[in-house]
């Protein structure tokens, strides 16, 4: 039981104002919680970092209202998708894969699964767009304080924080606190999660530049473009890769190192030689604006949780860019905590539908840093089309290189072997299932006891919708009155939703009878919402009169397919279930 008066008090306390801190902080007061952010940090973040924004996160950003906002300062998808692999942006291009939905088959694909686009959002215009919205819902910010350490009861945690500016320490008791600190984590170690996997894997360098390269890079829009230059040190995720921050006038360079070695020295002359190499064009104006090394890691949390410490994004699950899984990962496990919380503190649902945080979230935590560890190693195949790999002088990977322009059998295989290599980059570029196709095991997921049929195609490159408990609920546009909007839309705001067609009155009775407030969306003909095209029909996996009962988050919880007679006694237990009243 606490018992000194702490200086501040709050219900939810987040340490870290990154994606997954930023987020947090925006869906809790979003939904009316009581919400303190502290970040060491001066400043929001102020190089690009995390950039990828898939089309998960951004349904999260649609139901928390800043996806018009995040729309209006990202790159847009269609300018995302050359990567382009080649011996300088300057150079001779070796080939390029259709990237981020943007290969035809794939953009089909994307327009089926959701109403929104994936885009490209560097992490310092993100960032401001998920604080300001969270402070302007009741989040309360401090810039420059220092954690330090908690201790937690059965009511709360008290956490002991330290003012950069002033340089005095004080407390702030909390309800529960947020672990949102990033890869190095402090709030993580003292709650002692334990972490599978290793670190410092491989090195690799930033360096943030301004140049225009419009002239080589417009015409093959993209946000990657892969540099394997013969003499270079191949490390990290690659020879050099040169990102695109701002068509096509900022941009990003990684550059290997040997982690054994340890760091260059990073001074500005180092960071412009090796910008210059990548671009190869020594006659464009360069501004390097800032540079930093890091270690790829390969690591993640068993469990995401202790008592009321609870950690999200990178402090639980580390690894390399590959995929751009990194803040989508940390918003969309923000997301999955954060309606929880509200429920407990509501005194709606019991503590243990806390559990199912780390039930559902840390699976994909590791799914994820095993495919961003797995893509890195799969571009080998590219050095190893060209006899890369081997050691050779620059001068015979140079002739390597242009063997494959002869007209003999040997280059045309090299050529077949290039060609396979690149399209294999799929699972780094158009992983649409690694997106999207999360399915939950926990408490507060009700399996209706049908067999799982599993997945028709693979499931990392192909999104499969289906409305069975655990999955997201499948998007389809429906309409309503003169608007078009997709059953996403009708789910979320931080409530229950039922949804069912004609013949469903008790599930609406059901819905009604329930002590908390479940929506509902009845879809048919002549109701509140329609199904024009008969999407919703093909997807929706039940009769008209069945139901499904939506959380939250949007994802489905409950599924009956008919109507049935003791619908109430039914959708009753499934919530007692899911709130971890059962």
């Amino acid at each position: 039981m606490h018992t000194v008066e702490p200086d501040v008090v709050t219900d939810v306390l987040i340490v870290g104002s990154g994606p997954a801190g930023a987020s947090a902080a925006l869906a809790l007061s979003t939904y009316g919680v009581r919400t303190m952010v502290v970040t060491r940090h001066a400043r929001l973040a102020d190089t690009p970092r995390a950039h990828i924004t898939n089309q998960r996160t951004m349904e999260v950003l649609r139901d928390l209202g800043v996806e018009r906002e995040v729309v209006a300062r990202a790159t847009p998808q269609h300018l995302m998708g050359n990567t382009t692999f080649c011996t300088s942006l300057a150079g001779e291009e070796l080939g390029r894969i259709r990237s981020w939905g943007n290969d035809p088959l794939v953009q089909a694909a994307h327009e089926l699964a959701s109403p929104t686009r994936m885009c490209d959002m560097p992490q310092h215009l993100l960032e401001p767009v998920l604080v300001d919205a969270a402070v302007a819902r009741g989040t309360v910010f401090r810039f420059s304080t220092v954690y330090r350490s908690f201790v937690q009861d059965a009511d709360g945690v008290t956490v002991t924080v330290e003012d950069r500016v002033r340089g005095d320490a004080y407390t702030i008791r909390a309800r529960y606190l947020i672990g949102a600190d990033g890869g190095r984590s402090r709030v993580a170690e003292d709650a002692g999660l334990p972490m599978a996997g290793r670190t410092g894997v491989a090195g690799s360098i930033n360096i943030v530049f301004d140049a225009d390269l419009t002239k080589y890079t417009a015409h093959r829009p993209a946000t990657l473009y892969w540099v394997l230059a013969p003499g270079a040190t191949v490390g990290g995720i690659g020879a050099g890769l040169v990102r695109c921050v701002r068509p096509w006038t900022e941009w990003l360079v990684v550059w290997g190192y040997d982690v054994t070695a340890g760091a260059p020295d990073l001074t500005t002359e180092y960071a412009e030689s090796v910008v210059r190499e990548l671009i190869g064009d020594d006659e464009i104006p360069v501004t390097v604006k800032s540079s930093s090394a890091w270690t790829v890691n390969e690591m993640y949390a068993e469990t995401y949780s202790s008592g009321r410490v609870f950690c999200a994004g990178d402090a639980v699950h580390r690894h390399p860019p590959s995929n751009g899984l990194g803040s989508n990962t940390s918003i969309q496990d923000s997301y999955n905590l954060a309606w929880k919380l509200k429920l407990v503190l509501d005194g709606i649902a019991h503590p243990r539908l806390l559990d199912s945080y780390s039930a559902e979230r840390a699976p994909v935590g590791r799914q994820i840093v095993t495919r961003a560890n797995k893509s890195i190693a799969e571009t080998a195949p590219v050095f190893e089309a060209l006899d890369g790999l081997s050691p050779q002088t620059p001068e015979q990977l140079w002739a390597n290189i242009a063997a494959r322009k002869e007209p003999t059998g040997a280059a045309e295989k090299q050529r077949a072997r290039l060609r396979e290599a690149i399209a294999f980059k799929a699972y780094e570029f158009n992983a649409h299932g690694v997106d999207l196709n999360q399915r939950y095991t926990s408490g507060a997921i009700v399996p209706d006891g049908t067999p799982d049929p599993g997945f028709d195609r693979d499931p990392e490159l192909y999104h499969q919708p289906t409305s069975r408990p655990g999955a997201k609920l499948p998007h389809a546009w429906i309409t309503s009155g003169t608007r078009t909007l997709s059953t996403l839309d009708t789910v979320g705001k931080g409530r229950f939703t039922l949804l069912t067609g004609i013949g469903g009155d008790c599930w609406l009775r059901a819905a009604k009878a329930q002590p908390l407030t479940v929506a509902t969306a009845v879809i048919g003909p002549g109701q509140e919402y329609e199904d024009p095209y008969g999407d919703w029909a093909r997807l929706s996996e039940i009769s008209d009169a069945g139901a499904l009962l939506v959380r939250p988050d949007g994802y489905v919880a409950f599924r009956h397919p008919v109507a049935a007679e003791d619908a109430e006694r039914l959708l009753t237990e499934a919530l007692r279930r899911i709130l971890g009243h059962a």
